[in-house]
């Protein structure tokens, strides 16, 4: 079923020049309340980082591009990584300017040779209009998930990644994220080694709000929010 609920409550954007203008949900606040009501966690972590907000350019090319970026390294050297890509870009994170720029230049910003892949075929999704964007926010998660998959390089975790820093759906666990794991490891089972298992139960309850509870999970462990 279409998630009518979450795309009304997702205000459109607006671009300016380079530069779009950042949009954050509408439900944040009523979340955050709710999240500090049910979980003594979170109610310790959110005053705490409660300057913050999660917050969408509303790029779905940029958004996806990040993610496949960061995909199987850390955060800060996914933030490198997509520093000298975007120099390397001129920063004109376009479909069609990535075609154009050549497999060995992006090699050269620090991406691997299968990232560069990955990318470009993006890219030629997006140029010649093999995707249907324009029908995405009407899409369920798990539906948007697994239409995402079926491009070359994009897995669970990048679609999840799409789910919350673009579409900004308030309800997502990304249990395949190795920083939300060792979060909860941390914040709730005092740094032992956790489970799949063992985290999807934590999140369960924080639901119907786990896109927000995650985020602060991020920021207990790194204070500086990643942009996709």
């Amino acid at each position: 079923m279409p998630n009518t609920k979450l795309a009304s409550k997702t205000p459109a954007v607006k671009k300016t020049g380079r530069k779009p203008r950042v949009s954050s949900p509408g439900y944040w606040q009523e979340a955050c309340a709710e999240l500090m009501k049910q979980d003594r966690i979170l109610r310790k972590l959110i005053p705490k980082y409660g300057d913050g907000i999660l917050g969408s350019r509303g790029d779905a090319f940029t958004t996806l591009a990040r993610s496949i970026v960061g995909q199987q390294i850390s955060v800060a050297a996914a933030q490198s990584v997509w520093n000298r890509t975007l120099e390397t870009l001129k920063h004109e994170v376009t479909p069609a300017q990535v075609l154009k720029t050549k497999h060995e230049a992006l090699r050269a910003s620090g991406l691997s040779t299968r990232k560069v892949e990955y990318i470009c075929d993006l890219a030629d999704h997006f140029h010649h209009g093999r995707l249907q964007t324009d029908v995405w926010h009407t899409m369920d998660d798990e539906e948007l998930i697994k239409d995402l998959s079926s491009i070359r390089g994009i897995g669970r975790w990048t679609a999840e990644m799409f789910l919350i820093f673009n579409l900004m759906r308030p309800n997502v666990l990304p249990l395949d994220d190795i920083g939300l794991i060792r979060a909860i490891s941390i914040n709730y089972f005092s740094g032992e080694p956790v489970s799949r298992h063992e985290a999807r139960e934590v999140g369960a309850n924080w639901a119907p709000w786990r896109t927000v509870a995650t985020w602060y999970m991020w920021r207990s462990i790194d204070p500086i929010p990643v942009e996709y």
